[in-house]
């Protein structure tokens, strides 16, 4: 129970990592808010949670728009009156060619990987700060660390949450709030699965991970386990890569 009775606020946490994320954090005995556009994928996992005898609620929130985010802080300081550990999963992808991606397609997967990261870490923090105590982990990727064919505004969306972890960790050191990342590899999307589908584009695709085979979100969401935790108290503005191997090239 290395969360126990800490205050967990998860974004994203419908499907993928952060489905992963609020389940592993409730068996460690965190209490979770749980937070996504998805309301309905959103309220299933928080029922999942709350079958197993665990504390947890769900609340809409779209988190590139300002006021969405004050209403789900607001609620959860209603709630719990502290927020110990943010994490950040909401996460948006768009495969396409440089030369034929839409300026609102852009600004999409910006705002809610890049722009979301900010005005909720924003918020929190400074509650953080008044805590004098806090941890902050974003999912960031491989695509943030080296260039994806076709997936510019994703690549540079995911770069930006790896150079403002090591800056907030700076910023937030006085504070006491622990501010890192975690550098996902591949994990099953619609987009990747549509690749593996070929066993041609397969193989190519597992020839980049050492450990052959792609990331399951619960490799992600253990890794944010140990980041929450006491063991890494003294761990900041570190970029934690879970990746099979393939950064290591």
């Amino acid at each position: 129970m290395e969360l126990k009775n800490k205050i967990a606020l998860i974004t994203g946490a419908a499907r993928g990592i952060g489905k992963a994320t609020a389940l592993e954090f409730a068996k460690e005995g965190a209490k979770l808010i749980l937070s996504d556009i998805d309301i309905d994928n959103c309220e299933y996992t928080c029922d999942e949670i709350k079958k197993q005898g665990y504390d947890a609620i769900a609340i809409e929130c779209d988190v590139t728009k300002k006021k969405d985010v004050e209403k789900l802080v607001k609620k959860t300081l209603n709630r719990f009156q502290r927020i110990d550990i943010l994490v950040n999963c909401a996460s948006e992808e768009i495969i396409n060619p440089f030369f034929e991606i839409k300026e609102n397609e852009w600004d999409s997967i910006i705002d809610v990987n890049l722009k979301g990261v900010f005005l909720i870490t924003q918020l929190v923090a400074k509650k953080m700060a008044l805590q004098k105590e806090g941890k902050i982990i974003s999912v960031s990727s491989i695509a943030g660390k080296v260039g994806l064919t076709y997936a510019s505004s994703f690549c540079a969306a995911k770069a930006g949450i790896i150079n403002l972890t090591r800056e907030l960790a700076l910023e937030l050191s006085e504070y006491r709030i622990n501010v890192n990342s975690i550098v996902s590899g591949v994990l099953p999307t619609k987009i990747t699965n549509n690749i593996l589908e070929d066993k041609e584009n397969k193989e190519d695709l597992l020839a980049n991970i050492p450990l052959k085979r792609i990331g399951k979100p619960e490799d992600i969401a253990k890794a944010a386990v140990f980041l929450a935790s006491e063991r890494a108290n003294y761990i900041t503005g570190h970029n934690l890569v879970v990746d099979g191997g393939w950064l290591a090239h």
